[in-house]
Parts: C-alpha cells; structure tokens; sequence
C-alpha cells in the first residue's frame, strides 16, 4: 500500500460497487470516509478492516442536515478531502402511470438530491482542488421500462455532473460522471431478467466487473486535465 495524506469520502460504499471503490482507495493509501445508510455489518467489516484510516457514517444522503453532520465530522478529524465518489444509489420499478408520489420522490431524494447534498457539503473541504466523481447508468441514458424514476435521476446526474464541472473549475475541483455497465452486485442480481439481457446486449457477452470500475475511478481521480465528462465503462452500444 502507497501511504498518502489524501482522503477520499464515497457514499454508499460499504456494498457492491461502493465497497470495492473503498478497497480501491484504501489500498492506493488513501483515507476513507464511507456512509452507509442501513449496511451494519458490512459497515463493521470496513471498519475492522481499515481501522484508523477509515471512517464510517450512518448518513441519509437525502437529508441535508445529515451529510452537514457528517461533513463536519470529516474536516475536523482531517482537515481536507481530495476525493469524492457519490456512489449511493436506489432503485423501485414500477410503470411510469403506476408509481407512486411517494416512490419517485424516494429515489430522486436519493440518487439526485443526495448527489447535490454531497457536492454542496464537501466541495468546500477541497481547499486545494480535488475530483468528484458522480455514478451514474446506462439506464439514464437509454431508458428502461419500469424505471422512469431511476432513469430520470441518473440523467439528471449528466446536466448536474457538467454544471458542477463549470463551476467548481476556478476552484481546480473535477467533476466527471460514470456510467458502469450491470454488474453482478447484490442491487444488479435483484433484476435477473435484466442482468441476463444486458449480457446477451453486450459486443463482449460480458457484465461489467465492480473491480474494473474502481480501478478506472482510482485512475480518472489521478488525472488533472479531465473534467465535465461522462465515461461509460460498458460494451453495449449506447
């Protein structure tokens, strides 16, 4: 492990991709903080595993107040971060005309709010410049039956990852987005119908691997030149 100074917070990111984006960092030397909403005992497993290098929140990324809290906790005990991954993410498919006010407002509190919240909260912790880097999907760019809502808010993401981009600039802060194909993570394995076609859709006839996507971030984290991008790390045709 290469011991750094830098720290890097990565909300949702003690399951499936979030998880291995953590190992990825720590293992590149870099301090983690991680927020996890309803993940115990995966949290503990982080905690035990990284020990005083890491640090764990139980935060509502939709709640403003929280991600505050949780901020605030972070530039007390550190100062800075360098890093920022918005990876905490929902889903709940349901037909456009039959969902529920309450299910959109849900994942939308989630998957764009959250993100907003986020950026608001630890933009400012990056006094030297920094990356954030926002998860998006394939399905905001494509659509998906049954998933208005989750696409809606992953394509917002692409207009909120380019606006931050803009204006975080004078400020050296980089803003990029990726898209990561399905991945056999516990959120992708709930939807076996569409994790089957999206391997059928695929040129390689392949899911796309979670480690694959935290290396990719470790290196775009590492760049000083990229920013405002969408990256989509798939083999489907978009």
């Amino acid at each position: 492990m290469v011991k750094t100074n830098k720290a890097a917070v990565i909300s949702g990111g003690t399951r499936g991709l979030g998880r291995e984006i953590a190992f990825s960092l720590h293992y590149g030397g870099y301090r983690v903080a991680v927020s996890y909403l309803n993940s115990e005992e995966p949290a503990q497993e982080l905690g035990t595993r990284f020990g005083d290098s890491a640090m764990l929140f139980k935060t509502d990324v939709g709640n403003c107040c929280e991600v505050l809290e949780m901020a605030a906790r972070v530039q007390q005990q550190w100062g800075v971060v360098d890093v920022l991954v918005n990876n905490a993410g929902i889903t709940g498919d349901a037909l456009c005309i039959r969902q529920t006010e309450d299910e959109w407002d849900a994942i939308m509190r989630t998957n764009l709010k959250g993100v907003f919240n986020m950026i608001k909260a630890f933009a400012p912790l990056m006094q030297t410049g920094g990356h954030i880097v926002n998860i998006s999907s394939y399905s905001g760019i494509r659509g998906k039956a049954g998933q208005s809502a989750y696409s809606g808010s992953k394509a917002a993401l692409f207009g909120l990852t380019k606006s931050a981009a803009i204006e975080l600039a004078q400020y050296n802060i980089k803003v990029n987005a990726v898209m990561p194909g399905y991945m056999p993570t516990e959120m992708g394995t709930q939807a076996a119908k569409s994790l089957t076609q999206a391997r059928e859709d695929s040129l390689l006839h392949t899911l796309s691997d979670p480690a694959e996507v935290a290396r990719f971030i470790s290196f775009l984290i590492g760049s000083e030149t990229i920013t405002g991008q969408i990256f989509c790390l798939d083999s489907r045709i978009i």
